[in-house]
C-alpha cells in the first residue's frame, strides 16, 4: 500500500483497510482516492478476503475532500470533474465490491466522509462519533455525498442534513438508518470484528450473490424486483455451497464451505 492508506488482513479472511492520514483529517484527495480505488481493485479479486473493513487513523474518520487541494485548483473546471468523478467511481466500488463492506467509524465524517459511510453495506460508530454534510455551509451543496445518503436515509431526514449542514450524533444517526450500531468507542474494535467474523464464517459465494442482488432490487418497481430475486434464488440453488448448507441444516452439522 502506499504511505496514504494501511491494509491488513487476519486469519479469518478479514481485510482491513485504515485511511492513514490524520495530519490530513484522512480527507479523500485524489491520492487517496487512487489508493482506495487500487486498494478495492486488488480485494474484489483477493480470495483470501472474505469481509472488508474501512477504518480510519487519528480523531477524524473522514473530513471529506483536501480544501486545500480544490482550493489550489479551484480554476480548474477538468481536475474538478476529475476529482467528483473519481469519487463516485470508488464509492460504487463499494457497492460492487463482492464482498461485504463495514465502516468502523470513530470522530467526525462529513461530507464526502459521510459519504464513504453511507456507501458501506454495513457501519458501526463509536458513540462519540459525529457525521453531516456541511457543503451548503461553504457554498458547495454535498450533491454527490447526497447520492449515498439519500439511500440510506429517509427522503426528509436526507434533506434536513444537507440543507442546513448541521452535525448529528452517533445516536441520531443510528435512528436515521445511517449506522447499524453504536458502542462505547472502548468496545468499537470488538463490535465491528465480531460482526466481520461472523459474516465472514458464511459462504463467500452466497455472499457474492446476496449482496449483487440487494443492490439490483433496490432500483426495481416492486413485481421486477420479485421477478429478478426469484431468477436469482433459483439460480442460487444450483450453487454448491446451496446444497451443502441445505444438507447441513437436515443433518445437523456445520456445513463446508467450497465458495462455490
Amino acid at each position: 500500500m502506499t504511505n496514504l492508506l494501511a491494509r491488513n488482513t487476519d486469519d479469518n479472511g478479514i481485510t482491513t483497510i485504515t485511511l492513514n492520514q490524520p495530519d490530513r483529517r484522512n480527507s479523500l484527495s485524489m491520492g487517496m482516492l487512487d489508493a482506495l480505488s487500487e486498494a478495492l481493485a486488488s480485494i474484489a479479486a483477493d480470495e483470501a478476503t472474505r469481509v472488508v473493513v474501512i477504518a480510519a487513523a487519528g480523531k477524524v474518520f473522514c473530513a471529506g475532500h483536501d480544501l486545500k487541494e480544490i482550493r489550489d485548483q479551484l480554476d480548474s473546471h477538468e481536475f474538478q470533474l476529475a476529482l467528483f468523478n473519481r469519487c463516485s467511481e470508488v464509492m460504487q466500488q463499494i457497492v460492487n465490491l463482492p464482498k461485504p463492506v463495514i465502516a468502523r467509524v470513530a470522530g467526525v465524517a462529513t461530507a464526502a466522509g459521510c459519504q464513504l459511510v453511507a456507501s458501506c453495506d454495513l457501519a458501526v460508530a463509536a458513540d462519540s462519533a459525529h457525521f453531516a454534510t456541511p457543503g451548503v455551509n461553504i457554498g458547495l451543496f454535498c450533491s454527490t455525498p447526497m447520492v449515498a445518503l439519500s439511500r440510506n436515509v429517509s427522503r426528509k431526514h436526507a434533506m434536513e442534513m444537507l440543507l442546513t449542514g448541521e452535525m448529528i450524533s452517533a445516536a441520531r444517526a443510528e435512528q436515521l438508518g445511517l449506522v447499524n450500531r453504536i458502542v462505547d468507542e472502548s468496545l468499537l474494535d470488538e463490535t465491528v470484528y465480531a460482526m466481520a467474523r461472523t459474516i465472514a464464517d458464511k459462504s463467500g459465494h452466497t455472499l457474492k450473490i446476496g449482496k449483487g442482488a440487494f443492490y439490483q432490487q433496490m432500483e426495481m418497481p416492486l413485481a421486477e424486483a420479485y421477478q429478478y430475486t426469484a431468477n436469482v434464488m433459483a439460480e442460487n440453488l444450483r450453487a454448491d455451497d446451496a446444497r451443502e448448507g441445505i444438507c447441513a441444516f437436515l443433518d445437523k452439522r456445520k456445513p463446508e464451505w467450497k465458495d462455490s
